[in-house]
């Protein structure tokens, strides 16, 4: 049975109903009905007159609002409204619910980091992300501690419904990357524990307490889970917030997954997000750096 939970974000006009089953592949953005055509839920959710944005990936529905909704009112409505759509015609709406949890499938995606391929699966893997750069280091994931087990694995990311593996340089994909998905699917389908219940690693979200940071840092905070996650997320990587210097006004960041290390991520800092975060926060920002990577 599919149901949801209701999980506020940092950013007051965007709360987001997670799933216990993958809704879909990939992130999918709506910001109208019309642009809706082969999703009949979106379309329905736009009828409601204070939704502005809808955002579909892996697990969870993402609504954004009115500036001036309080989402407290109106929440519960709009929960039940999603899961009993589905519950009651998920024959209509099987373009977001794609894949149900019986049987298993692990497809694999490139990324824009050569060395790093993406696992998807059609089942939730973690609700935290995670990464874990060597054997030691994966005290938490059998997972993990198993794929290190091959010496061409240099970095395990998890993320919701994907595992991205990062390999070195001694092997191609073409040689490896069927075997690797077999051991994957393999894994998944024993039904052993992927990441300990509750783990909760000190690499993103975890390392800042958001209310007591900053206006500036809330604001940086806010704009990367609104307009660079989901973006590099679809790429099996994740920029997260570290930290923001005022006398400097550097803001650092953490590469995660296929994000650390992809020959593109520099230009990604420079000309994406630290142009991003200058025009919108003017004058309080004079460089990103990444703190790994």
């Amino acid at each position: 049975t599919i149901h949801f939970t209701i999980e506020k974000t940092n950013i007051p006009t965007i709360i987001k109903f997670v799933s216990n089953a993958v809704l879909t592949r990939g992130t999918h953005e709506f910001n109208a009905s019309e642009e809706a055509a082969d999703s009949p839920l979106t379309q329905k959710l736009f009828e409601f007159p204070f939704i502005k944005k809808i955002q579909i990936s892996a697990n969870f529905i993402a609504i954004e609002s009115i500036d001036n909704l309080d989402w407290e009112l109106v929440q519960e409505d709009v929960k039940d409204f999603i899961q009993n759509f589905i519950k009651q015609d998920l024959k209509e709406s099987e373009q977001q619910v794609m894949y149900q949890n019986n049987v298993l499938e692990v497809y694999m995606e490139s990324t824009p980091n050569p060395n790093t391929m993406k696992f998807a699966t059609n089942r939730l893997l973690a609700v935290n992300d995670a990464t874990f750069i060597s054997l030691e280091d994966a005290e938490h994931s059998l997972l993990a501690q198993e794929l290190f087990s091959f010496d061409y694995v240099t970095e395990v990311f998890f993320s919701e419904n994907y595992v991205a593996v990062t390999k070195n340089n001694f092997k191609e994909w073409d040689e490896i990357q069927t075997s690797l998905r077999a051991f994957i699917k393999s894994f998944i389908e024993s039904g052993q524990e992927i990441i300990k219940e509750n783990y909760n690693q000190n690499t993103s979200s975890d390392i800042y307490d958001f209310d007591a940071l900053d206006e500036t840092s809330k604001q940086i905070v806010a704009i990367l889970d609104k307009y660079v996650k989901p973006a590099v997320a679809s790429d099996g990587g994740n920029i997260a917030f570290h930290s923001y210097d005022t006398d400097s006004k550097v803001v650092s960041v953490i590469l995660q997954g296929a994000c650390n290390g992809c020959p593109s991520s520099t230009v990604t800092l420079k000309n994406g997000i630290e142009q991003m975060l200058k025009q919108m926060i003017p004058n309080k920002i004079e460089m990103v750096k990444a703190i790994n990577g």
